[in-house]
């Protein structure tokens, strides 16, 4: 089994629909990442825009955004593969997107198979977001991360939701899984605990990418996390908060770092 992994969470807090805003959190956090020197970093689903469906549409972004143009030059510059979520407009229909940025520039996306829906009852303001059906299309792409000898999968939020979906994964090869999600605290402990599981029965590392405060109304739960091949838990965010999971693996083993950011743009 290669050696060679260095891979990372980011725990972002998005401001509503304000993509400059929280395209400058995620620069924050690529550099905590990289000094670090974490060669793949994830992001929360729809880390860009934050959880608002009714402005997907106003938001969407294109294959080849210039938007993106401030990750694409931090992924070449830092030698990191950038994995960051978006809604996107493909043959003019609307999906839920993770943009995958590679070191060389190259810019690949994964949409999100298994369209969820949040239970009614989350929001303590009586705030119900539209079931994702309605706003997105099930998406079918799904490109490998390859970094170093290492593969990789990417599942946003309720495709890890799906065993077969982590099975699929791991047959295709992968020995990395990237979920990246929006978790709520009341599905917290059942959702790790299936990722934890998918780790030692596929003997996948398995790194979650959750929002550090609440997105289109609902609170999240935080907890952005690592897990090794064998499980184990290796570092784990605050249930609040923006920062970075980093977990590297060495000849001894993994070794892992919690960064919390105590301001936003600390680190900018």
């Amino acid at each position: 089994m290669p050696c060679d992994r260095s891979l990372a969470a980011a725990q972002t807090i998005p401001i509503r629909g304000d993509v400059d805003a929280n395209l400058a959190e995620h620069i924050c956090l690529v550099r905590a990442a990289a000094n670090e020197q974490a060669r793949v970093l994830v992001f929360p689903e729809l880390s860009l825009t934050g959880y608002e469906l009714d402005l997907a549409a106003a938001l969407a972004f294109s294959e080849d955004d210039p938007r993106l143009t401030p990750l694409v030059e931090s992924a070449v510059c830092h030698q990191m593969t950038l994995i960051v979520g978006a809604p996107v407009r493909l043959d003019s229909r609307l999906y839920l997107g993770a943009f995958i940025l590679s070191p060389d520039g190259a810019v690949d996306i994964y949409t999100k198979h298994h369209l969820g829906a949040f239970p009614t009852s989350v929001s303590p303001d009586g705030i119900v977001p539209p079931p994702e059906k309605s706003v997105f299309h099930p998406g079918t792409r799904n490109p490998l991360v390859r970094f170093g000898d290492n593969a990789g999968a990417v599942a946003v939020c309720a495709d890890s939701g799906r065993p077969s979906h982590a099975q699929a994964a791991a047959h295709r090869g992968a020995n990395t899984y990237f979920a990246s999600a929006f978790i709520i605290p009341s599905d917290f402990e059942a959702d790790t605990a299936r990722l934890q599981s998918y780790a030692a029965t596929h003997s996948m590392a398995v790194v979650l990418a959750n929002f550090g405060g609440s997105s289109g109304g609902l609170p999240s739960a935080g907890g952005s996390a690592i897990w090794s091949e064998q499980g184990e838990l290796l570092v784990q965010l605050e249930d609040s908060g923006g920062g970075v999971a980093v977990a590297v693996e060495t000849d001894s083993g993994w070794q892992a770092k919690a960064i919390m950011l105590e301001e936003p743009g600390e680190l900018a």
